[in-house]
């Protein structure tokens, strides 16, 4: 097997095999990145939505959580099938590539949102007195006060379902999107080794992942490096505290 591989790998690594590996590498992380970022903004509006207490939006509020419960429960694989159907079933001729978007964008949209939810009821609740206390709006109180705030409990759930996404936009292969695992299938049937062939798409799925991962993990130590700080000085401050000796040992 392994002296299969050593032989196989001059013809394998040509301009043209890495090219289609490369071709199939950006269609992943841009099924990924569009799919995530429609997903993002269709899910802060369902999340929104979600939090307000008017009578009138109740229905909309209703369609919102139905949504969310349906799409979230529902397999990946299924949701591509049926929107496949569902978009030849209005006669509109897209490419399969569209498709996985849109499937992508509905679920991302469901997950997402419960992601966002759960960001901005992470504000305390005496914020949001006090933003009514002052007389701000709905709109005022969720881009000054809830936001500023949110966000930073949002954005690492939020890139660590990205990164997960990555993975399972390889569903799509099965039914003829030509992304990163459809070109393994691809070469194999060319007649290389299944070793060499899923061993670089999986370094080519690395690749693509591990940046992202790696941007999520600086972005949760770097939002959450203040309140350490704070924390930290309030301890260092205060002249009866058992942890002024503790940090003054370790600064």
């Amino acid at each position: 097997m392994i002296d299969r591989i050593i032989d196989e790998i001059p013809r394998f690594f040509t301009y043209y095999t890495l090219i289609f590996l490369l071709e199939a590498m950006g269609r992943t992380i841009a099924m990924t990145v569009v799919g995530c970022t429609v997903g993002y903004v269709l899910g802060f509006a369902i999340a929104v939505l979600r939090t307000t207490r008017s009578p009138l939006l109740w229905p909309l509020r209703a369609f919102g959580a139905l949504y969310v419960e349906i799409f979230r429960r529902i397999p990946f694989l299924v949701i591509l099938f049926i929107v496949m159907f569902a978009i030849q079933a209005t006669g509109w001729r897209v490419s399969l590539l569209l498709v996985a978007i849109v499937s992508i964008c509905v679920v991302a949209t469901a997950f997402l949102s419960e992601i966002i939810r759960a960001g901005l009821e992470s504000v305390p609740k005496a914020q949001l007195e006090a933003a009514a206390t002052l007389n701000f709006g709905f709109a005022r109180t969720i881009l000054l006060v809830v936001l500023p705030q949110s966000w930073k409990v949002i954005l690492p759930p939020a890139f660590a379902f990205m990164v997960m996404f990555i993975k399972d936009t390889s569903l799509a292969s099965q039914m003829g999107v030509v992304e990163l695992t459809f070109t393994g299938k691809v070469l194999m049937n060319r007649g290389f080794s299944p070793f060499l062939v899923y061993g670089v798409v999986l370094a080519g799925y690395f690749a693509l992942s591990y940046p992202l991962s790696r941007l999520g993990g600086y972005l949760e130590k770097r939002l959450g490096a203040p309140r350490d700080r704070k924390a930290r000085k309030l301890l260092w401050q205060a002249p009866d505290s058992p942890g002024r000796d503790v940090l003054g040992r370790q600064g």
